[in-house]
């Protein structure tokens, strides 16, 4: 009997499962735009059954089935999870066409296969996620042994394809890209005696990171904001805070000078109080003031607690955070803090998307912020280098960062 291989090797199925939850689709009720696919494949193929699934760590999910009465069933009891398979070995012909899975010996012992009304014949290809990884299948089925002919195999692909473009087109995803986009500044600023670089990689379907650049009569502005949740609502949610953070912070420069970061949070707290209440959220923030004259940093880390400080020879000095996030409370405690980055020094701030990329419990700020800091390169290598690690492994969090260096040689602006 043919046999087909169904294993895939663990390090390269870790990273396929992510790319699944980095869809975020599972568990998400029926959409019609999948099921007339499914509903379209019935018929013009002549089966009984069509399905759009995405293969999870241990069971394949239903996003759409006709003529199955299934959400999900184990992986390791699936046809499926040998198309997902085929993929990486025979990635270009990666449709699997069994004429009659009853007569091969890894599909006969399957439930649903063979017997009366059972499953014989089943064509899979794999649909494809972030990373080029295969997160699902587009099936169609039959209880009787058959096969395509060239003409339907060809329609068969077209249909996979329209599959395919469904998988990566969910109109909530794609506004909140683009209103994430929009957040992030249009280029690095200028600053003499200073280099400044940052980036947000966004994870495939996830929106509400920023970062955030600008100067003021006072100095200029760093802020790094990681916000509670996905998609567009998490996306149209940080855009209000950048914009209170910006409006509050540009009222400092007509302020007295004894007004400090924290009336900043504080007063961007007020003014965001109602949204954060309604939607159930909160933002974790880092903002900053630095004086280019002195290089003398005021910062205020609203429960973020990913800043820290490469000096000149090496060390890093991890900054304290100093309240609670965004949405916890109108008076959450935030206090302004100073570290001066002396010539040579670099402040680096990024979001906990970078710790599921190092750290595998995703947890572990202490390893992983003096490891980011201490990279050798100024702030553009860094952030390049943070971009290679989003791209090579398929985050399942927006990344971003943003560093910021003093000039070896410099004493900052007059």
């Amino acid at each position: 009997m043919t046999s087909f291989a169904t294993e895939i090797p663990q390090d390269v199925d870790r990273r396929r499962v992510r790319a699944v939850e980095q869809l975020n689709l599972l568990d998400t009720p029926r959409e019609d735009r999948f099921d007339h696919i499914t509903r379209i494949a019935r018929r013009v193929f002549n089966v009984p059954m069509s399905t759009v699934s995405l293969i999870d760590r241990d069971r394949q999910w239903f996003k759409s089935a006709q003529g199955l009465d299934l959400v999900e069933v184990p992986r390791d009891m699936t046809i499926c999870q040998t198309t997902i398979a085929r993929s990486y070995t025979r990635p270009t012909d990666p449709a699997l066409i069994v004429t009659d899975a009853s007569e091969v010996a890894q599909f006969a012992s399957l439930p649903g296969v063979g017997g009366e009304d059972g499953i014989r014949f089943y064509a899979g290809f794999p649909l494809y996620g972030p990373g080029g990884h295969p997160v699902g299948v587009f099936c169609i089925y039959d209880t009787r042994p058959r096969t395509l002919d060239a003409q339907e195999l060809d329609a068969f692909k077209d249909v996979a394809a329209w599959a395919q473009r469904e998988l990566e087109r969910s109109e909530d995803l794609v506004r909140a890209a683009e209103v994430q986009r929009e957040l992030l500044p249009a280029g690095n600023l200028a600053v003499d005696g200073y280099d400044i670089a940052g980036a947000c990689v966004p994870a495939y379907a996830v929106g509400g990171d920023f970062y955030d650049h600008y100067r003021t009569r006072r100095g200029v502005i760093v802020s790094v904001c990681d916000l509670m949740g996905k998609g567009m609502g998490a996306a149209i949610l940080a855009a209000s805070v950048r914009s209170a953070l910006r409006g509050v912070s540009r009222a400092l420069d007509a302020a007295t000078a004894e007004t400090d970061l924290a009336w900043v949070m504080g007063a961007a707290a007020a003014q965001l109080a109602d949204d954060f209440d309604r939607t159930a959220r909160f933002a974790t923030v880092f903002h900053a003031l630095l004086d280019p004259a002195t290089g003398v940093v005021e910062y205020v880390d609203a429960g973020h607690g990913l800043a820290a400080v490469r000096k000149a020879d090496g060390t890093v000095q991890r900054l304290a955070a100093g309240g609670l996030p965004l949405g916890v409370a109108v008076d959450g405690g935030w206090q302004s803090q100073r570290v001066t980055l002396e010539p040579g020094d670099m402040l680096v701030v990024c979001s906990d998307g970078i710790l599921d990329l190092i750290d595998e419990s995703g947890t572990n700020a202490s390893a992983v912020l003096p490891l980011l800091a201490s990279q050798a390169g100024g702030p553009g290598q860094l952030v390049a280098s943070a971009r290679g690690l989003a791209r090579s492994a398929a985050p399942i969090d927006d990344v971003t960062i943003i560093a910021v260096r003093r000039a070896a040689d410099s004493g900052g602006e007059p």
